[in-house]
């Protein structure tokens, strides 16, 4: 039994604080904010419950007192609970409120600090909110107070007179006032000012204007909450200190179609150069439901010549089985080992092999010429690989005289995505989507199963992205032009290719 209140930042997952991530990990059940970020649920056990409480103006999933007393119900059955709360749960966040209700039944607790986002927003936006020559203070201050109190709790004279730079949160439905109060106080109109929306996602929008037109230029540009208001001479700094939207690829969709498992790579990459990253697995990994084949082929591993790995999938679950036989890295002996691109190169050295041949090009046209140019006449080759995957590597390799065995070492299956199919579909519709990015051939087909072709070559203005020659050719079977294509076939190259195509 025990309720940790932890703050989970501003939006960025990765501002989560190590201590929060820890308490995260080991809770029973996760009762979550509508600010706080859903990547971050992927770090709860895989059986936790979790909870949605989210409140946002207007809608409330469920009331504070409520959740007062869902923290304290899962915490008397024994449940470890981990309480994720957008920004700091201390700052304007109730989190004492619970602190409070958890005390008073008796229940440990303990809070773990997040950043709030009145700080990292202005962060983000490249807004120091204190600096040597423009303001030694800041005062944060709630732009939404409680309604049951009369009049405003602000001594709005105070706040005009500081030399502090002012930072107000929930403020947009009361943004005139705060701008007519401030001025009537003796503020000048000139003060610059800005809004930060969503910030620290890669939602992030700022505007920087004066105290007099804010609310104003709030309407025109459609600025909403969440928004963090900042009023203060700091708000000059923007102009030199930001960094986060100045990032090549900000205010860019990217589309991944790679299956879930392989996909980490391409979006961090891509969400680093500031990419809105739409993760949409158009296939699943799967391993053989009968994988005989592969347990026959690894017991008798010492047989083989050359083991040929055509993907980083392909070492994975061979490591798997070896792990299952009781085997490792020893087992393979004498064997020579080949890959298929420095991905797959890289899986087989995290497993301490280092692989004897890897083709120039990262294509199984190139993979069979240097192959057959090494000398395979009589070698026997094990091939373990996808269920269907093109015969290209081994009818050169038999030609030239090899025995080649070809093992299936996994599947691919069509994902399941029904629900953000239709959001794709609008969004490309809206023109809000910069490219969609293709791996695999499979991911091409699977993608277009579900995806209309002749809808994408009604919206041109979506750039398709290939990571080689097989996947544009399958492009091009449906009729599909690709647009951008790496000279290097990996997945650092793709991002390096569609950073030069729509990069700013």
């Amino acid at each position: 039994m025990y309720v940790y209140l932890i703050g989970a930042g501003p939006g960025d997952p990765g501002l989560l604080t190590l201590k929060g991530l820890r308490a995260l990990e080991r809770a029973d059940a996760v009762v979550y904010d509508f600010l706080s970020s859903e990547d971050l649920l992927a770090h709860a056990r895989p059986d936790a419950e979790l909870i949605y409480v989210g409140k946002k103006a207007g809608n409330h999933a469920l009331p504070q007192h409520e959740i007062n007393k869902l923290l304290i119900r899962l915490a008397r059955e024994g449940k470890v609970v981990a309480r994720l709360k957008g920004g700091d749960p201390y700052i304007f966040g109730r989190g004492g409120e619970e602190g409070e209700e958890l005390f008073n039944a008796n229940i440990p607790f303990e809070e773990i600090p997040g950043i709030s986002s009145t700080i990292a927003g202005p962060a983000y936006a490249g807004i120091p909110l204190t600096h040597r020559t423009l303001a030694s203070s800041v005062t944060l201050i709630t732009g939404h107070e409680d309604p049951t109190k009369p009049g405003s709790v602000h001594n709005w004279d105070a706040l005009a007179r500081s030399a502090s730079t002012l930072v107000f949160v929930m403020g947009m439905k009361n943004l005139p006032e705060i701008s007519r109060n401030l001025i009537a106080a003796g503020m000048s109109a000139e003060t610059p000012s800005a809004l930060v929306h969503w910030g620290t996602t890669d939602h992030q929008r700022s505007l920087v204007s004066t105290l007099g037109e804010l609310p104003q230029e709030a309407v025109r540009q459609g600025f909403s909450n969440p928004s963090v208001i900042v009023v203060g001479q700091v708000v000059r700094m923007r102009e030199k200190l930001d960094w986060f939207e100045r990032r090549p690829l900000f205010g860019r969709s990217i589309v991944i179609t790679r299956a879930r498992e392989q996909a980490s790579e391409s979006a961090a990459l891509f969400a680093e150069l500031g990419a809105h990253v739409i993760q949409f697995p158009t296939i699943a990994i799967r391993p053989m439901q009968d994988d005989s084949a592969l347990t026959q082929a690894v017991a008798r591993l010492a047989s083989y010549d050359w083991v040929v790995f055509t993907s980083a999938n392909g070492v994975r679950f061979f490591a798997r089985k070896l792990e299952e036989l009781g085997l490792d890295a020893r087992a393979f002996g004498g064997v020579r080992i080949a890959a298929i691109g420095p991905a797959t190169g890289n899986s087989l050295r995290a497993l301490g092999l280092r692989p004897d041949f890897i083709p120039s090009r990262h294509v199984a046209e190139c993979a069979a010429e240097g192959l057959i140019a090494d000398g395979v006449a009589g070698k026997k080759i094990l091939l373990p690989r996808a269920l269907k995957a093109r015969d290209v590597l081994p009818d050169e390799l038999t030609k030239a005289g090899a025995s080649v065995d070809v093992v299936a070492a996994y599947e691919t299956v069509p994902a399941e995505n029904s629900a953000l199919r239709q959001r794709l579909i609008d969004d490309l519709k809206e023109g809000k989507l910069s490219c969609i990015t293709f791996g695999s051939s499979s991911t091409v087909r699977n993608f277009l199963s579900v995806f209309p072709a002749e809808l994408l070559k009604e919206h041109p203005e979506t750039r398709l992205a290939s990571i080689g020659p097989i996947t544009s050719a399958t492009l091009r079977e449906a009729g599909l032009e690709p647009d951008i294509e790496p000279e290097e076939y990996t997945i650092p190259g793709l991002v390096r290719a569609v950073r030069a195509a729509l990069g700013s």
